[in-house]
């Protein structure tokens, strides 16, 4: 088997992908990161080396997500992409003619405008928890409700209750009043979805031209209740990606692939058996005071980043991001 590997590492989950020369996904893995991106990664290759044949050939490798420059360095990748290009990217694969994209993950939130292929607008949410993963299971698991069933409790409503959705501790005191009042549980869950699609069109999508198709992708959009919601604001139909947990991962796999390296700097499943070292400091040249992260092996430092001059930067081997515009 040959393949392209895409990895990419949020705040709250990491996703490998490998994709098949046809762009077929043979084997993916979604586990969390748990504040340790570098162990996540090690975890995810192993796991997704485990579901591959021991004699596969990687032929390049992509990186994407808030720790991409350091998941980069780990797996030796050839490209290193933000997520807004990752994300339109995996979309277009799946569905060419898309022009809204919709990525809610586990801390953040994205919507991604595209026109005859290329991005012409985007918007992030990195600020407020509201209506992320991560908000959704605190509410899960305050309502002693599995996460995975959250979606389906939403369908079973007729209607939703409405919520004050433009705060996460808003939102939760709300629902809390709403079921001292008596409302049906159902009910109560599916307002929320409500609001935190409310929420989410009236700040992030705010002055966007919202058109059909539109792909929601992100762990959230494994909840059918926020499909529903979305569907029920914009009047259109909402399409979900078979695999849409892993879609940045795809988008790097993609890039990778159209990178069409002679040989890729993947160095390889054995990276999983490496010890690697991370700290900071401070650089005091200026008043800028940037904190400066290096990743070490066996003493010797791997790469610097985080500096806004560049002054205490290492060349990457092979992996770029590109200073160019999203396209």
């Amino acid at each position: 088997m040959r393949g392209y590997l895409g990895v990419d590492v949020g705040s709250v989950s990491t996703n490998l992908v490998l994709l098949e020369e046809n762009g077929e996904v043979a084997a993916s893995v979604y586990l969390r990161t748990m504040g340790q991106p570098i162990r996540a990664v090690q975890g995810g290759l192993r796991q997704l080396g485990a579901q591959l044949p021991p004699d596969v050939e990687v032929l390049g490798a992509g990186t994407t997500g808030s720790a991409r420059h350091l998941s980069g360095i780990i797996v030796g990748a050839d490209i290193v992409k933000n997520e807004i290009t990752a994300h339109a990217v995996a979309a277009l694969h799946v569905l060419p003619e898309v022009r809204t994209v919709i990525e809610i993950g586990g801390q953040d939130s994205k919507i991604i405008v595209l026109q005859d292929g290329i991005v012409v607008d985007f918007a992030m949410n990195t600020v407020c928890a509201a209506g992320t993963g991560s908000f959704l299971d605190h509410q899960a698991a305050r309502l002693d409700i599995p996460i995975e069933d959250f979606g389906d409790y939403a369908l079973r409503a007729k209607s939703g209750v409405q919520i004050a959705g433009r705060c996460s501790v808003f939102a939760e005191s709300d629902m809390i009043h709403k079921q001292q009042v008596g409302h049906p549980i159902d009910s109560i869950i599916f307002g929320l979805c409500e609001a935190l699609v409310r929420n989410f069109l009236n700040n992030l999508a705010k002055g966007k031209s919202i058109e059909a198709p539109v792909v929601f992708q992100g762990g959230v959009a494994a909840n059918v209740g926020m499909k529903r919601a979305f569907e029920e604001a914009l009047k259109v139909e909402v399409v979900v990606p078979e695999h849409f947990a892993v879609m940045g991962a795809i988008g790097a796999a993609l890039l990778a692939q159209e990178l069409e390296v002679a040989a890729t700097s993947f160095k390889g499943f054995r990276v999983t058996e490496i010890e690697y070292l991370t700290s900071s400091f401070n650089c005091k040249g200026c008043s800028n005071n940037c904190e400066i992260v290096k990743i070490m092996v066996e003493g010797d430092v791997l790469a610097r980043w985080g500096g806004r001059c560049g002054k205490w930067e290492l060349d990457l081997p092979g992996a770029k991001e590109a200073a160019a515009p999203v396209h």
